[in-house]
């Protein structure tokens, strides 16, 4: 698999879980009408849904049966568990598949503990909001008032409760000690918190960028507050109240627990892996059942109340679920905590998890009362586990709760005219920015280029199909997939688009352009010049010593002429290793993101170190071989060539002091 690839592989990874915490599931079709849209006309030859199919238990274990078990193994995944709750009762609970291939454990939605990862964070932002009723936490005040150390400040604004559970405090992305295996690398929470600040790359309240960190951080503030573990809290007052005998925030698992675990799998064929450990707990450390994670929807959807217990006054409640942020209209927004996944004209709020091997995704549709709830313990072939989830959530909408279909059209000359707007490249909100990490930036920006009929190009964002989607503009600056219920919508400012956004994605990432100094456009075809040059007069420079001297010819060099060219060749297989270096590097931190950790600060430093000695000293020998080239008078030849490798040690300098490759330091 190419670096490229793998990064935005873990990209995605963190995107999703607790590091798509996310999910990408449905988006929010407008309901304009279309004789109130300038430029707007109606499509009729779309089909309207009918009624939907009646939602009763028989109807839905035939609907699971006839899909689950048959995705499951078209995907490779080992097992998974679905439970649907409507009106205050489970009306469904299924284990597909197996917990543990090996042994040929069944998945049992009363016992079997899946992962879901950042559906864990719906635990803390309901720990949060218990401390919010209670007057404790202040959603608008500065939370350094209830820390120990201090979040630096924004161009003098702090960090807010608010901003942190609409993802909006501005941070970058953090990933050191983000999952790992062995319980002696757990940190307490303070100190981990402490020593790992992110910076603040956006001004808050402005930009969605999703922060595994921030949440870790309000679960410590509830832990402070409350004079409680925080392992303790979400025991005693969500667990307990809610029957969640089955559940635990606690890694290590519980010794009681250990037994019921179902293993994780890359593939459902694949070797069975141990047992993660989610370094800012509060953000992931979730292990749940089906059963359990039924009595937490049937609480948020009768407004914090289950079998005459509360978890939140439902003032509290409704509070919880519709204060929404508003910054992409019209495509999904974050609540306090959870976020839109509305479809079909159905309010519904949501969160997903992603562990490395655990996918999860949980829906409540508000109106209807109805909770779904999956999780698999496997990825699966090719991400099979994103796929299934977005299908079934989809599907099951669609079949239940069917809704119209958006019907209108931005006129073709309109359409290729906005579509022009979007052309460029584009950078995730959620990303890396002070550390190496950074690279990423050169690696995964998003391409957008018109098709000239009014539609886009967006190559990366592929449907469940694997293709790119079709996207058509059904009102202005506001795009649909012609074969889901994905949106795309842009801003526009001072007549220029300045943001985009993808529905399933809007409530917590954003695409900004990319400034023209990082574009891959001109930066990755010069890096790809850079790298050939380099390669060329490393492999070229024993050659041609082996061919001078089996035809006893001098190289007729002296001098400093001589030294210049030697220390130009051995500088270029040094900058050559160094950006080798790091490709490994980064390949190996993108397929493992158990290396998110310590264990590669040997390296880092090194990489670090060797970089100001190649890509410093190598651009500074390279520009005093080219001094030199031409005081000599050497062959036009070996002076273009001089050039040339003084343009691809200053290419690989340029890129290591924008993307951080010089940075100093091992956190990210």
């Amino acid at each position: 698999m190419g670096l490229r690839k793998l990064f935005i592989t873990a990209m995605l990874i963190l995107l999703a879980g607790v590091g798509v915490g996310v999910a990408q599931d449905s988006l929010t079709p407008p309901t304009v009408p279309a004789p109130a849209m300038q430029g707007v006309s109606p499509a009729p030859d779309l089909p309207s849904p009918g009624a939907g199919e009646a939602l009763t238990r028989e109807d839905l274990d035939a609907w699971l049966d006839g899909m689950v078990p048959y995705a499951l193994r078209t995907g490779d995944l080992a097992g998974a568990v679905i439970v649907v709750v409507k009106d205050g009762q489970v009306l469904t609970s299924r284990g597909y598949g197996y917990a543990d291939v090996e042994d040929r454990t069944p998945v049992d939605p009363a016992s079997t503990l899946f992962r879901p990862g950042s559906v864990s964070k719906l635990f803390t932002w309901t720990a949060v909001m218990q401390l919010v009723e209670q007057g404790k936490i202040d959603l608008d005040a500065d939370v350094n008032q209830y820390l120990d150390f201090e979040i630096p400040a924004k161009n003098g604004q702090p960090v807010t409760m608010r901003q942190i559970m609409t993802h909006t405090a501005g941070f970058e992305e953090q990933g050191k000690g983000l999952i790992f295996f062995d319980a002696e690398d757990i940190q307490p929470l303070g100190p981990f918190l402490a020593d790992n600040i992110p910076e603040r790359i956006f001004e808050p309240g402005t930009t969605p960028a999703y922060s595994n960190y921030a949440t870790a951080l309000a679960g410590y503030i509830v832990q402070r507050l409350s004079g409680e573990p925080f392992d303790d809290y979400v025991d005693r007052h969500i667990f307990t109240p809610l029957g969640m005998e089955n559940s635990t925030m606690r890694q290590p698992l519980p010794e009681r627990l250990q037994g019921q675990m179902a293993t994780g799998y890359r593939l459902g064929s694949g070797e069975g892996q141990e047992f993660e450990i989610v370094g800012p707990a509060p953000a992931g450390s979730l292990s749940s059942t089906g059963d359990d994670m039924a009595n937490f929807m049937i609480a948020h959807l009768q407004n914090g109340e289950f079998n005459g217990n509360r978890i939140l006054q439902a003032e509290t409640a409704r509070m919880m679920h519709d204060t929404p942020l508003t910054l992409m209209p019209p495509l999904n927004r974050m609540q306090l905590g959870f976020y839109e996944s509305d479809i079909n004209g159905r309010d519904v709020i949501s969160h997903g998890g992603d562990t490395m091997f655990f996918h999860s995704e949980l829906h409540l549709f508000l109106d209807e009362h109805v909770g779904f709830f999956l999780s698999v313990n496997s990825t699966g072939r090719d991400g099979a586990a994103g796929t299934i989830r977005t299908i079934l959530f989809e599907e099951f909408a669609d079949r239940y709760f069917p809704g119209p279909e958006i019907t209108t059209r931005v006129d073709q000359e309109t359409a290729v005219e906005h579509a022009r707007m979007l052309a460029g490249n584009w950078q995730p909100s959620r990303r890396f920015a002070s550390s190496f990490m950074a690279i990423g930036g050169l690696l995964s920006q998003v391409t957008i280029a018109p098709d000239g009929e009014g539609g886009l190009v967006i190559p990366f964002l592929q449907g469940e199909d694997g293709q790119p989607r079709q996207w058509v503009e059904v009102e202005p600056f506001v795009w649909k997939d012609r074969n889901s219920h994905e949106l795309l919508a842009a801003k526009v400012v001072d007549g220029k688009v300045v943001r985009v956004a993808v529905g399933s994605w809007a409530p917590f990432t954003v695409f900004d352009r990319v400034p023209a100094s990082v574009s891959a456009s001109w930066l990755l075809p010069a890096l790809y010049f850079a790298l050939a040059v380099l390669a060329l007069t490393v492999l070229l420079w024993p050659i041609r010593a082996l061919v001078r001297r089996y035809y006893r010819a001098p190289l007729g060099l002296t001098g400093r002429v001589l030294l210049a060219h030697r220390l130009s060749r051995l500088f270029a297989l040094l900058i050559l290793a160094v950006f080798l270096g790091w490709i490994w590097a980064i390949s190996a931190m993108s397929s493992d993101l158990t290396l998110f950790s310590s264990a590669m600060d040997p390296w880092l430093w090194l990489l670090q170190i060797a970089g100001l000695i190649a890509f410093v000293g190598g651009t500074g020998v390279m520009a005093w071989n080219v001094w030199v080239a031409f005081q000599a008078k050497r062959r036009w030849t070996a002076r273009l060539w001089s050039i040339c490798l003084l343009i691809a040690a200053l290419v690989l300098l340029w890129i290591a002091l924008q993307f951080n490759l010089l940075a100093f330091s091992v956190q990210f």
